[in-house]
């Protein structure tokens, strides 16, 4: 049966007390609208459609930047649920199939929750809700049921005492097939005090129709929503203690694993090992048996196998470090191809290179990459020598087998196996400093009496 998703996107998010869309905010280095469309993508969905409201362009932006497939529908006037979700009906004209309504705010619903969804759906179920046994229900809807079939939902504030009593509660995620879905909502009133159309409402008019509804559960964990600042960081916390304990499992050492902070989209290889205090932006992929040292942080780039990265090293967009290179303490490299074998061991800063195999780049290494408007590169050969505190000015070559000189300033192309020198000739000046140093503390004396 084809699946389509429909993720509601459209809130302002009043209490994030923020100008940014509240799907908009981060957990993980990826926006939670992001998190929201990669559980969903699980399910292989034929069509994607996102309503958006507030900040609608940058909520588009960003929704097609993940996927440029999907369509971005706009909720012009924000009059509750259902009405969001009637406004993905012209975007799924022609789809027959099972739609899935998720929301952007709620990140962490697992694939296999919507598999047994779609699996209900299968077996017959006309309308599929997601369900959790709440530790708190409070303010949520609470699911009256029949064993797994679901009778009707029923708000808390509109709960008797024996139906607030009930744990098992709404998560708002539902199934159906497309055009029963949108026939309820056509049904749908909004004779409440907020005036608006709930989707809340669907399972019961389909009950009253004689359809079926049925209940999936998930743990609670799963139906975590963001609303607040502190929800976010709750979220952050939950992401990254299942982030750890997923690379764990999968063979990766974490000295510290509470230290350690990991993006959506990060790699780890099998029997890597990561130090404490790392942190990791998006775009980051460790092969396995590297060694990530303490305090580092990686972002957007590529560390392959045997690599060993810090202490206290930063690697940025487009570092490229290939098998059994070494970048060390206090070094930053940015979109820099680093080869086989090469050393950048210490407090060097190399962007926009091209580090030969088993290149030694000596301590206090700049490459000088830019000249006030535009970016040049440097190429360093196989086996070539940087001596320390050499600053390279691109445009610039160090050939194959090549050395530069301890504090040279090089500014023209070095061939293969040459040595370059770039730097003033000593001179010294017999007892100079002696004199200065006593003219400079009888100075100080005087100034002093």
């Amino acid at each position: 049966m084809p699946t389509a998703l429909i993720v509601l996107a459209a809130g302002q998010g009043s209490r994030m007390q923020s100008d940014r869309p509240k799907v908009l905010h981060e957990v993980a280095h990826a926006p939670l609208l992001v998190h929201a469309l990669t559980a969903g993508a699980a399910v292989a969905p034929d069509r994607v459609v996102v309503v958006a409201g507030h900040g609608g362009d940058a909520v588009e932006t960003v929704a097609r930047n993940h996927d440029e497939d999907v369509v971005v529908v706009r909720q012009e006037e924000q009059l509750g649920t259902g009405h969001a979700v009637l406004q993905a009906r012209a975007a799924l004209a022609g789809f027959s199939g099972d739609v899935i309504v998720l929301y952007g705010d709620t990140p962490f619903i697992r694939p296999e929750t919507l598999e047994a969804m779609l699996a209900a759906r299968a077996e017959g179920a006309d309308v599929v809700v997601l369900g959790f046994e709440a530790a708190d229900p409070g303010r949520y809807g609470r699911l009256i049921a029949t064993g797994d079939r679901l009778e009707r939902i029923v708000e808390a504030k509109d709960a008797t005492p024996e139906e607030l009593a009930v744990r098992l509660c709404n998560s708002g995620v539902l199934a159906a097939d497309a055009e029963t879905l949108f026939a309820l909502l056509d049904q749908v009133g909004n004779d409440n005090a907020a005036k608006e159309y709930y989707l809340t409402d669907v399972p019961g008019l389909a009950r009253a129709g004689r359809m079926s509804a049925r209940i999936v559960t998930c743990p609670e964990a799963e139906t975590m929503g963001v609303n607040t600042r502190a929800d976010l960081a709750a979220a952050e916390a939950a992401f990254q203690a299942r982030a750890r304990a997923g690379a764990l499992e999968d063979g990766v050492t974490l000295i510290a694993p509470e230290t350690v902070f990991l993006a959506l989209d990060t790699v780890i290889g099998r029997d890597a090992v990561v130090e404490p205090h790392v942190v990791f932006g998006p775009g980051v992929t460790v092969e396995s048996g590297a060694t990530i040292r303490a305090f580092s942080h990686l972002e957007g780039c590529h560390v392959s196998e045997g690599c060993v990265v810090g202490p206290y090293a930063r690697l940025r967009p487009g570092a490229e470090l290939d098998r059994n290179a070494k970048v060390g303490n206090f070094v930053e490299v940015k979109s820099a191809q680093v080869a086989e074998g090469a050393k950048i061991n210490h407090l060097s800063y190399v962007g926009d290179a091209t580090i030969g195999p088993r290149a030694n780049i000596g301590a206090g290494t700049i490459t000088c990459n830019y000249d006030g408007v535009f970016k040049h590169r440097t190429e360093i050969g196989a086996d070539a020598f940087i001596g320390s505190n050499t600053a390279l000015v691109a445009p610039v070559r160090v050939g194959v087998g090549a050395m530069t000189g301890s504090g040279s300033v090089v500014t023209m192309d070095v061939p293969d196996g040459d040595l370059a020198l770039g730097r003033a000739k000593q001179v010294n000046k017999p007892g100079l400093a002696a004199r200065l140093m006593a003219k400079l503390k009888a100075e100080k004396a005087r100034r002093t009496q």
